[in-house]
């Protein structure tokens, strides 16, 4: 098959932020996604706002930007549409990678019949989806840069998941991970990491194999962490944890942005980009959902080896220049909060603490959530 990839500007940015929908005074998941987009019709801040898999969740989404910061306005601008008319409900918005004491059969899945292909395909791996990501686009001008810049971003997966770790707890128990969401979602059969796919052809072999034995329906169902958008013209990095606050996205968002525009350069320069063998890739990627800003990285394919808060440092340092180019040296340089505070993984677990454990603790975590989204910003946790 041919697999075309539409028009799009040399690093246009947008931003896609999954919400979940949480009882205000007992902070459990409320399915009132369908409500809430009834309550927003005519609201011309509704472009900003769109339903999701299940009927506790809202993405936020910007439209095609130039900067990171004109993409944030914009899901601020959704947020706040949302939250109009879900306080008269009772409701609340939450930020993070999974809801602490949720189970997931009590979710219900939205009317749409895509999702309930899904569902009836992958049965309880499909139900189990009560996860929540932040997915950053970039426009790629040549259809040939594609392919190098996503099997180079696979190096930084342990960086993006390190940072935006904040899935620590699943059906109101501590995992020992600092995202579990990141081992929830690869269970799917089209998610996961990538394949490092050499040339375009190979990709569009793959797409028409998968439609032919309807493993998937159209190319928007293969969800890997790192991903060619054809019908956008965009490189989309899918391995984000939810963000409880929209400092620390654009922080993230900053970082993939740069990262992007400094490997689309090495190309027009003619240099190597970094790669590394599929086998570190995903040990990397284990590492850092497993211990979080905690985690040893594996750096290249020489196997060498770094805490990965050092190797943020150093690449922050690199990105520098690229972040003025594109404007987003502020929020790139907010990435150095995280690492200086401490990502929401272990915002939560100290909210737990402090409040003794069991239910009222993770009640508590809910509420720093909610707490954190409507500040914009992370708060240190109280008792």
């Amino acid at each position: 098959m041919v697999l075309e990839f539409a028009s799009s500007p040399r690093s246009s940015v947008g931003l896609e932020w999954e919400l979940a929908l949480v009882d205000a005074d007992s902070g459990t998941l409320r399915q009132v996604a369908p409500a809430a987009m009834a309550a927003l019709a005519g609201d011309p801040r509704a472009t900003h706002v769109k339903p999701e898999f299940l009927r506790n969740t809202l993405e936020v989404v910007s439209g095609v930007c130039t900067t990171v910061g004109q993409a944030t306005a914009d899901l601020a601008s959704g947020v706040a549409a949302i939250q109009d008319v879900i306080t008269p409900m009772r409701a609340e918005l939450m930020g993070a990678g999974t809801h602490p004491f949720a189970h997931w059969s009590q979710q219900r899945v939205t009317d749409k019949e895509r999702y309930a292909t899904v569902v009836d395909r992958t049965q309880v791996w499909g139900r189990q989806q009560v996860v929540y990501g932040v997915h950053v686009h970039v426009g790629i001008e040549d259809r040939a840069k594609v392919l190098p810049i996503v099997r180079s971003l696979l190096v930084y997966v342990a960086h993006l998941q390190a940072l935006s770790a904040s899935s620590p707890f699943w059906e109101a128990a501590d995992t020992g991970y600092a995202s579990m969401r990141a081992l929830l979602f690869q269970q799917l059969p089209t998610a996961g990491l990538p394949y490092q796919f050499g040339q375009w052809h190979e990709l569009e072999r793959y797409v028409d194999d998968m439609l032919r034995t309807g493993v998937i329906d159209d190319f928007t169902e293969v969800r890997w962490d790192v991903r060619p958008a054809p019908h956008f013209g965009t490189v989309e990095v899918r391995i984000c944890d939810g963000t409880s606050n929209l400092h620390e996205l654009a922080a993230l968002g900053a970082l993939v942005h740069c990262l992007v525009e400094h490997l689309s350069t090495l190309l027009d320069e003619g240099r190597p980009l970094p790669t590394m063998p599929r086998w570190y890739v995903h040990e990397n990627k284990w590492r850092a959902a497993r211990y979080g800003l905690d985690a040893i990285i594996i750096l290249d394919e020489a196997g060498n080896e770094e805490l990965v808060t050092d190797a943020t440092a150093r690449l922050l340092d690199d990105l520098a220049p690229v972040a003025e180019r594109l404007g987003c040296a502020t929020e790139l340089d907010a990435v150095r909060d995280i690492l200086r505070l401490g990502a929401s993984y272990q915002r939560q677990r100290a909210v737990a603490a402090a409040h003794g454990g069991g239910q009222p603790a993770l009640e508590a975590v809910v509420a720093s959530l909610v707490a954190e989204l409507r500040a914009g910003r992370p708060l240190a946790p109280t008792s």
